[in-house]
């Protein structure tokens, strides 16, 4: 404020002066604040001084390795300096070195308390549970550890070491599935990781879960070709897969089919990836009648095989596919669900196009639900394929001869009937009931020569068909069978139908006419249905109709008729009549007799009304 003024620092300090020009050296009039402050700062003088004492004392411990004597001067220390950080991590230290990592945990977590900011204390401080969950391992104490090992896996989750040794506490109590889960959350974020895989794959071999074992196997040998864990558990792998295949193929062909599916469903858990394993099971699954099963099957080995190495599995997996649908439609067909087997047959002719089996299958379909057109054309198709085959000529005679017998029944289609039922002899000239049918038709026609060999040949085919004997009969009136079969026509009809046989090549024996056509053939006749030998029997399209169930389809429906016949004769209605009848009107009261009453009585006719009493 002036030029003049003193600052209050100096005034203090000329005061001092001016006590010690006057009292000298003698305290009495010092304030007590100034004495406070010099006792402190003599007192923390005095801590210091014997904390560095002590510390140094510690280190000194430390360098001799005399632990339990550096825990003793740090301990001092401490208590001296409690907020001295360095302290209590050279305590932790010492305790570390004497195998006390709880002590030493302590003190780590006292250290991070007073820095939190330091992460080389949270990692020390992982490192000694570490230790501690390592030592307890060692010792047999697998709970423990993992307490342990779970504290330094929480202080430190992105370090694989800690990780691993609680896997391996868990192992070591059994807790195989916690195991599992763990590493399986492992692998989630280090995938490319092979130890992790190859430790899955053995727990998952643990559990019985070998499927999965094996990708895993084969993902830890894509990320590390020459691991040599996953080489030995991939050849374990496929060595027991090879081992239950043959066991398979031993009980399948001992006929043990269920026991072979076992088998081969073991060595497709071991080895997943074997495209024949699925074929092979494929086929058991058709032979056992699971179709849906064994085409997925099929279906998988085609998805499997694509590549010039997999061509030759591919063209058996699709025949084997294509069988599959052609014996599924066959069930179908033989419980009656023919709509179902026409469709699983169009699936088989899209695939194959060139195999007559199919054709005729679907054409017995065809017939079974009386679609005759449809059934001619797929046995026209089959017959083009191979027309030497003896069943595709037995079906158009029995589609034949079943379309004339409609046109027949329909009162009007003589002619229709007529060339139908022709067909149906030139194609199979050895059921004596096409002849019988013939005859008839030709008599309706008026064609009396015609209809005289036919019943003639048809007798000869079939003696014991009693439905020709009255057309016969009619024919020639008055004449036996012996006489008409030992005539000049018999003997005619007779060479008519030796030429027809011949021609036709259905028969061996073409010359006798005893053996009932409607039965099978003999045992030594060869069908052509029949395999070359058993090993064919799985590779070949079975027929929804065999040769034997043919002949007894035509002998069922002979049979039918001639109960419908019998029962039509037998079984008919009185002709008594237990309706209402006509009775004479009574009299009226008021009529005269009539005076011709005794005249006999005659008929009379009535114009309209006629009196009706009912009783």
């Amino acid at each position: 404020m002036f030029s003049t003024a003193v600052s209050e620092e100096q005034l203090e300090e000329a005061r001092e002066k001016s006590r010690r020009r006057l009292f000298g050296s003698s305290r009495i009039f010092e304030l007590e604040e100034d004495k406070k402050d010099r006792l402190e700062l003599c007192g923390r003088s005095i801590i210091e001084l014997r904390a560095a004492e002590h510390y140094g004392r510690g280190v000194e411990a430390v360098s001799k390795a005399d632990w339990e004597r550096a825990v003793h001067f740090f301990t001092k220390t401490i208590n001296l300096q409690p907020q001295q950080t360095r302290l209590y991590v050279c305590r932790a230290e010492a305790y570390l070195q004497l195998c006390d990592f709880q002590s030493a945990a302590l003190n780590y977590r006292k250290a991070s308390a007073l820095e939190p900011q330091s992460e080389a204390f949270r990692l020390r401080l992982a490192f000694i549970f570490y230790l501690q969950g390592q030592c307890l391992f060692d010792h047999g104490r697998h709970l423990d550890a993992l307490e342990s090992f779970a504290k330094a896996t929480e202080l430190r989750p992105d370090y694989r070491p800690y990780h691993m040794r609680s896997l391996a506490c868990l192992a070591a109590i059994g807790r195989h599935s916690d195991c599992l889960r763990l590493v399986s959350k492992r692998i989630e974020t280090e995938m490319d990781d092979p130890e992790l895989y190859i430790l899955s794959a053995r727990l998952h071999k643990h559990f019985n879960q070998l499927t999965i074992c094996y990708h895993d196997v084969k993902a830890a040998l894509a990320l590390a070709p020459g691991i040599p864990e996953g080489r030995s558990l991939l050849m374990e792998l496929e060595g027991s897969a090879e081992q239950a295949r043959r066991l398979a193929l031993s009980r399948a062909v001992a006929g043990n089919l269920q026991e072979a599916l076992q088998k081969i469903n073991t060595a497709l858990e071991n080895n997943p990836e074997e495209v024949q394993y699925y074929l092979f099971r494929g086929t058991l699954y058709r032979r056992l009648k699971d179709f849906n099963t064994a085409i997925d099957d099929f279906i998988l080995a085609l998805d499997r095989s694509a590549g010039e190495k997999g061509k030759s599995v591919q063209v058996e997996a699709q025949r084997q596919l294509l069988l599959t649908y052609n014996d599924f439609a066959v069930h179908c067909f033989t419980r009656g669900f023919y709509e179902e087997a026409v469709m699983l047959l169009n699936k088989a002719i899209g695939m194959e196009k060139r195999e007559k089996g199919l054709y005729i299958n679907r054409g017995d379909c065809f017939f079974k639900q009386r679609e005759l057109e449809f059934a001619l054309a797929d046995y026209q198709q089959a017959e083009e394929l191979d027309p030497l085959d003896r069943s595709i000529k037995i079906r158009f005679a029995v589609v034949y001869s079943t379309m004339g017998q409609r046109d027949y029944e329909s009162g009007s289609k003589y002619i229709e009937a007529l060339e139908n039922f022709s067909r149906a002899i030139q194609y199979n000239p050895g059921v004596s009931r096409y002849y019988e049918y013939r005859a008839k038709a030709r008599q309706k026609l008026h064609e009396e020569h015609g209809a005289r060999q036919d019943i003639i040949m048809s007798l000869l085919l079939d003696p014991s068909n009693d439905q020709a004997v009255p057309l016969l009969s009619r024919l020639y009136p008055g004449c036996t069978v012996t006489d008409i079969l030992s005539s000049e026509a018999g003997e005619m009809a007779k060479m008519k139908l030796d030429v027809s046989l011949q021609a036709c090549g259905l028969y061996e024996d073409p010359s006798s006419f005893k053996r009932d056509p409607h039965k099978p053939p003999p045992k030594h006749e060869k069908s052509s249905e029949e395999p070359a030998d058993a090993a064919d029997t799985e590779n070949r399209i079975a027929p929804c109709i065999g040769d034997t169930d043919l002949y007894h389809e035509i002998m069922r429906s002979k049979i039918k008729i001639n109960r419908a016949v019998k029962c039509a004769l037998q079984e008919r209605c009185s002709l008594r009549s237990d309706g209402p009848r006509v009775s004479a009107l009574a009299r009226p009261a008021s009529a005269e007799p009539p005076q011709d009453a005794d005249r006999p009585y005659r008929w009379k006719k009535f114009n309209t009304a006629v009196g009706l009493q009912f009783r």
